[in-house]
């Protein structure tokens, strides 16, 4: 650069005193000038616009503290902002001499005021031309009569704004006008302070207050810097309006209406203002910027920090696990004999190996005490995410997660849904961004086919941020919602649009409240710290809710009832109040791909007539149970991952008809699934119940089963019996399988491995329950007992290597058959006092005790059986000598002739036979519908593991 030598510094002191025009000129002078003046943004840039009275700060009034990028950028979006009145600009009056070259009239600037050319708006109006500039000098100017604006003119306030008000009702006629830097109040006679039906009209640095603005379609506006006090924006089929940085205060109705369709009758500003808002600043993220779904709010009062998306494990010892391994004080580790528990039950006293089950071919054995082993192979547990959560949860261990339940960036949910991107950049209507509305009643309302963008807004302190109603189109990016006395973001009567990015918490009632057939894509929001739910879908609503993280809210981070149906996948639920998401009321809904953890009360809560699909999502490090199925709860639970909840992995109520399938339940600290009833007749929901929820606009309480629309779907069956099938139920604290049910049960084709206590406990069970072709192995003590007045059968299992009997029953009415119980600690089969047991066809093989051991007066049937020996000093089958009501027919009883023999499971191979049983989740399979019962029934739990009631999710 040639500067006669000059340092830069000196050059951008002298050129700070330049003004705009001839900063423009400098910077064309050449390459070397043009990188001179764009060096002074922080210097004279920044002084030229916070100087302009016409503007303010570039990020008033949300961010003022915060500078903006380049303050030369901002200066210039705001200089070609203000000059959109003029585009239209047509030649004025032209030479009557030379009719070949035209030129333009000079625009005058008529002054109004004390001792000015005029002392009133109304008179500067009438002796106005076209484009004139009409300033008003510091005074209040209230006019006794409507002003009618018939010719293109801008109205401008002298001085600091304030200084100039205008109490008037104006009506403009003419195409276009430009108003700026006044205070506007209504007149006496009207509270319109403004109207136009067909022109553009232009606000800059005003006030209105206390009145209303009106724009019909085809007329357009744009709004900016202004702010509204108590005034309202009616917008009626407007097609393009835009309202940036201004404030919205204290409004007693809604701060903006938005109502009808955008008219497809367009005036001449359409075009212009489309062009203003593609080249300013997108909100749309970019994988910079995009930062939101990489925060993680672990308290209210917790900074924003990134965090990843490993789940930490926390505290000393993880509630979870099966009962402590270390032996009791006075007791042999290694001791070989079992001791007997209650009931003549065994229980083992060896510790634990590496994954929960028992290996005997390790240990110690005296010459005198020979045992004899079968060669078979036990079915593990299944995984259903990949292997990542087959192991315990450590203390301090961090757990990835499957690349299907990562949290996508919004700019990468965008990109995969090209309709969803589609949506995000286009703009119809009203456009409304950076703005910031607070401490009044509503915020936007968007009504019958209205149109409207929000981006980069706050709404705070309000009744309601945003409504949209009758079949009306929203599109929110990245605003910030909190503190509503009402739901955050309200849609109903086939509301929809894409609500994305936002932020959204500390709301009174739901952050998103979602009913009558409305149907928005909610995409990457926080929604966080509401005093009720996250979002509620009711009333026939419906929805996409995707990738969300929704946190620490006081109920259901996702509340579906009353008909909702929405489609629920690849959000992030945790740390709430209650549960991860409610479904109650006949509340439908897809729930895929979820990540549901640490939430107070249940996972996923079922009851009331709720029937979801419940399919791969991730439950887990609850404290409470991971899934609870109430009374009349119903739906498909399929390929979940259920793991390390304080309570049980699943929590059924009989009167409940799910459909429990392919799911791998682990490392809960109770039952892995636990089957429960109680009738008594009364009417009384458990405790922490209420008997009515309130879902009203503003609390008021609406019956709304009176208004539902009936919706049969043919793709769902019904289903009359209670079925887990397909389970992967391991290392659970409790029971695998706890059934203390008055109703019929099917168990089928599940693996029940290394849990806390016995594999399957049947407590109760007054209609058949059926367990067949389960693999049951490796349980701390019994593999399945049966307790006194049950009705079981069990069919096709393979039990095997658990720590007390394999079976062991005091039911009226067992079947055993076809089943092989092999290598367990106690006896094959025992069998109590007053017990009435058929046991057929079955292979038997005790590892220490008796192949089948009969106590006491029991009744019995043992027929077709094989039976093998396994411990030398052991008899393979045991009973009273005077009992005569047990029948042996046809039994082989095999014993070991040298040390070296092997025997086999062949013909057929080791039960349970899965390989053409076992279910995959179905992509395709929607659930199923099954019959409500009327009875209500609660529950109470007997025994060590529950005081005296479930650990329901309670939705307060």
């Amino acid at each position: 650069m040639e500067a006669g030598g000059l340092p830069l510094e000196l050059w951008r002191m002298i050129l700070a005193y330049l003004h705009l025009p001839d900063l423009g000129r400098c910077s064309l002078v050449c390459r070397a000038w043009y990188e001179l003046i764009l060096s002074l943004d922080s210097t004279r840039w920044r002084q030229l616009c916070l100087g302009c009275t016409e503007c303010r700060h570039p990020n008033w009034p949300n961010q003022p503290d915060v500078e903006p990028e380049s303050w030369r950028e901002a200066f210039k979006q705001h200089y070609l902002a203000s000059k959109t009145w003029t585009k239209n600009a047509l030649d004025l009056e032209s030479s009557i001499c030379f009719s070949l070259f035209r030129r333009r009239r000079e625009r005058r600037t008529l002054s109004v005021g004390p001792g000015r050319e005029f002392d009133s708006l109304g008179s500067a109006l009438a002796m106005a031309s076209l484009y004139d500039r009409i300033v008003l000098f510091p005074g209040v100017y209230e006019e006794q009569g409507e002003i009618i604006l018939k010719v293109p003119v801008e109205i401008v306030g002298q001085g600091k704004l304030g200084e100039v008000a205008l109490l008037a009702s104006i009506d403009q006629h003419c195409s276009t006008t430009r108003l700026c830097n006044l205070v506007f109040t209504p007149a006496w006679f009207s509270p319109i302070m403004y109207k136009t039906t067909s022109g553009h009209v232009q606000f800059d640095n005003c006030n209105f207050e206390n009145g209303h603005i009106q724009v019909h379609g085809p007329g357009t506006c744009q709004v900016k810097f202004c702010t509204f006090k108590n005034t309202h924006i009616f917008l009626h089929t407007v097609p393009l309006c835009v309202l940036e940085n201004c404030e919205f205060v204290g409004s007693e109705n809604n701060s903006v209406t938005v109502e009808g369709h955008p008219s497809a009758d367009k005036n001449w500003a359409y075009k212009y203002l489309l062009g203003l808002i593609k080249s300013s600043p997108t909100f749309l993220p970019t994988e910079d910027s995009d930062f939101l779904m990489s925060l993680d709010l672990e308290s209210r009062d917790q900074a924003w920090s990134p965090k990843t998306c490993d789940i930490v494990i926390e505290g000393s010892q993880s509630p979870t696990s099966p009962a402590s391994s270390s032996p009791k004080p006075g007791s042999k580790a290694g001791s070989q004999e079992a001791e007997v528990g209650s009931d003549g039950e065994r229980v083992a006293q060896t510790p634990d190996s590496s994954d929960g089950g028992l290996s005997p071919s390790g240990e110690d054995e005296d010459e005198d005490q020979l045992m004899y082993r079968l060669s078979y192979q036990v079915q593990g547990p299944r995984p259903v995410l990949g292997g990542s959560f087959l192991g315990p949860p450590l203390p301090g261990a961090s757990i990835q997660l499957p690349s299907c339940l990562v949290l996508n960036s919004l700019q990468q949910e965008l990109q995969k849904d090209k309709e969803a991107m589609a949506l995000a950049n286009s703009v119809q209507g009203c456009l409304i961004r950076k703005c910031l509305f607070r401490d009044g009643k509503g915020g936007v309302f968007v009504c019958s086919h209205g149109r409207a963008k929000m981006e980069g807004n706050i709404f705070r302190n309000l009744t309601y941020a945003v409504r949209c109603i009758h079949n009306s189109k929203i599109i929110m990016l990245r605003n910030d919602i909190y503190r509503c006395r009402a739901s955050g973001i309200f849609l109903r009567l086939e509301g929809g649009g894409l609500i994305a990015g936002n932020n959204i918490y500390h709301n009174a009632e739901a952050g998103v409240d979602i009913r009558k057939k409305s149907n928005p894509l909610i995409l990457c929001n926080q929604i966080h710290h509401g005093l009720r739910s996250g979002i509620v879908v009711l009333g026939n609503g419906k929805g996409i809710i995707r990738n969300n993280q929704i946190f620490s809210n006081k109920e259901a981070g996702i509340y579906i009832l009353y008909h909702g149906n929405p489609v629920v996948s690849g959000n992030h639920i945790f740390k709430g109040r209650a549960a991860g998401i409610a479904v109650n009321e006949n509340g439908k809904g897809l729930i895929t791909e979820n990540v549901i953890r640490e939430n107070q009360w249940g996972g996923v809560d079922i009851r009331r007539g709720g029937i979801p699909v419940l399919r791969s999502n991730l439950i887990c490090f609850g404290y409470s149970d991971g899934v609870v199925v109430g009374d009349e709860g119903k739906g498909l639970i399929e390929g979940n991952t259920i793991y390390a909840n304080k309570g049980c992995g699943v929590w059924m109520m009989s009167s409940s008809l799910p459909h429990v399938t392919s799911n791998h339940v682990s490392y809960n600290g109770l039952y892995g699934v636990a089957v429960f009833s109680q009738k008594d007749g009364s009417s009384e929901l458990p405790r922490g119940h209420r008997a009515q929820e309130n879902f009203s606009e503003d609390g008021d309480a609406i019956l709304w089963e009176t208004e539902l629309e009936k919706e049969d779907d043919p793709l769902r069956r019904p289903i009359t019996i209670a079925l887990v099938e397909s389970n992967s139920i391991n290392h659970n604290g409790a029971s695998g399988l706890y059934v203390q049910s008055s109703e019929a049960l099917h168990v089928i084709t599940n693996v029940i491995h290394a849990n806390g206590d016995r594999g399957i406990t049947v407590a109760q069970s007054s209609q058949p329950t059926r367990v067949a072709n389960n693999s049951i192995s490796c349980n701390r003590q019994s593999g399945v007992k049966v307790e006194a007045q049950c009705k079981v059968e069990l069919r096709g299992n393979g039990i095997y290597d658990n720590r007390g009997h394999g079976i062991i029953t005091k039911g009226d009415s067992t079947i055993v058959i076809e089943n092989d119980i092999i290598g367990n600690r106690g006896s094959g089969l025992q069998l109590l006092p007053r017990s009435d047991t058929k046991v057929i066809k079955n292979r038997i093989h005790s590892f220490r005790a008796y192949g089948i051991a009969v106590r006491g007066r029991a009744k019995a049937l043992v027929q077709e059986n094989i039976i093998f020996q396994g411990k030398t000093s052991k008899t393979i089958f045991q009973q009273i000598s005077n009992n005569r009501e047990c029948i042996m027919q046809n039994n082989k009883f095999l014993v070991f002739k040298k040390k070296s023999d092997t025997w086999r499971l062949v013909n057929p191979p080791a039960r349970p036979h899965l390989e053409n049983s076992l279910r995959r989740p179905s992509a395709a399979h929607n659930g199923q519908k099954v019959t409500a019962m009327a009875t209500r029934i609660t529950a109470r739990v007997e025994g060590g593991y529950h005081s005296n009631r479930s650990v329901f999710c309670t939705i307060l």
